[in-house]
């Protein structure tokens, strides 16, 4: 949901905050209202909330464009204490200009490794329900599904509070259609070739369809996309996927030469789970014998677990975004070969 339209059409005051890398609640809190003011300073009824960023306000970049919210570790610790009482005077001086407050937290996978999200976020619903008549705060939350099942690991009774809006994969005909419309709004043409190689290698998942199509938009050098434009696209999309979506640690173990041989004979159209018996049939001597190494490794450092749903010898990934990788790196290594 795009901030612009719950502006315009709902009159909220909505941010969207990127906590890629964020790895405290001091920066979760901080890019927070650094958000809210980079959106929102020049408005008229913005003064009537000025006084709450202090001077802790600097200008940065070129022709000080950019602005950077950055108040004492102190004070940042105390937001993070009074979050909702924060959130709900700033609601109160804003009452007569906006409907409500909306926040938009995009990626917080980071966080969810710890229980201090989980258990922070758990105490300022608490709060809100208790001391709060009135409190009108919409947080929208943005994470991989399995996101979930770790925050009610460290929280069990959180879950409750989420209403779950799941994501589906795009069929192949509404895949064509973004690409198709995305590069004619820059003028530019695909041909049949390159679309359906697009159209493949994004596999229905919104995410890798941005990453490809960026990808490949600066690989073109004339007005059409051509299939060797794609292909060198997917490439790049594919590097940016790991280096991007993928937990350094686990990114290390998947560039590992002798399990990247592996992972390649997993599947082609890699599935979300898979049984060692069929892997171990496509093993060579030299990779059979490292094949019970693999496994341990990858279950070590959070890529796969074994499914027990399934039985005894099967094994599933945690995340979506693993298997797409691999069969992305996969699919574009036995191409670059070529």
């Amino acid at each position: 949901m795009s901030r612009y339209w719950l502006q315009e059409n709902e009159n909220f005051l909505a941010t969207h905050v990127f906590l890629g890398g964020t790895e405290t609640l001091n920066e979760l809190v901080r890019r927070i209202f650094e958000a809210i003011y980079k959106d929102h300073n020049k408005k008229n009824w913005f003064k009537k909330i000025a006084d709450y960023f202090g001077n802790h306000v600097e200008k940065v970049g070129i022709f000080g464009i950019d602005v950077n919210f950055n108040p004492p570790e102190k004070k940042l610790t105390e937001l993070v204490n009074y979050f909702p009482v924060a959130l709900h005077n700033i609601t109160e001086k804003i009452k007569n200009d906006k409907k409500a407050l909306f926040i938009i937290l995009d990626d917080i996978n980071g966080f969810c490794k710890k229980p201090d999200f989980a258990n922070w976020y758990k105490s300022f619903v608490d709060y809100v329900a208790v001391h709060q008549m009135e409190f009108p705060v919409f947080l929208m939350l943005i994470g991989l599904p399995e996101i979930r099942d770790a925050l009610s690991e460290h929280q069990p009774s959180l879950l409750r509070i989420f209403r779950v809006i799941e994501i589906e994969k795009l069929n192949n005909d509404e895949v064509s259609q973004f690409f198709k419309k995305a590069f004619e709004s820059v003028q530019m043409k695909i041909d049949a070739d390159a679309l359906q190689t697009m159209t493949e290698y994004s596999n229905g998942l919104p995410i890798l369809m941005h990453e490809i199509g960026d990808a490949i938009f600066w690989n073109v050098t004339d007005n059409t996309v051509h299939d060797k434009n794609a292909m060198a696209g997917i490439l790049e999309a594919a590097d940016r996927i790991g280096k991007k979506y993928l937990d350094p640690k686990v990114y290390r173990a998947i560039r590992n030469e002798k399990y990247r041989a592996i992972l390649r004979k997993i599947d082609e159209a890699i599935q979300p789970e898979f049984h060692k018996n069929d892997i171990l049939n496509k093993l060579n001597l030299t990779e059979q014998k490292v094949f019970g190494n693999f496994l341990n490794r990858m279950t070590e450092v959070g890529i796969i677990i074994k499914d027990i749903e399934k039985g005894r010898g099967y094994y599933k990934f945690v995340n979506k975004l693993y298997p797409i990788y691999i069969w992305l790196e996969s699919a574009c290594f036995k191409d670059k070969r070529k």
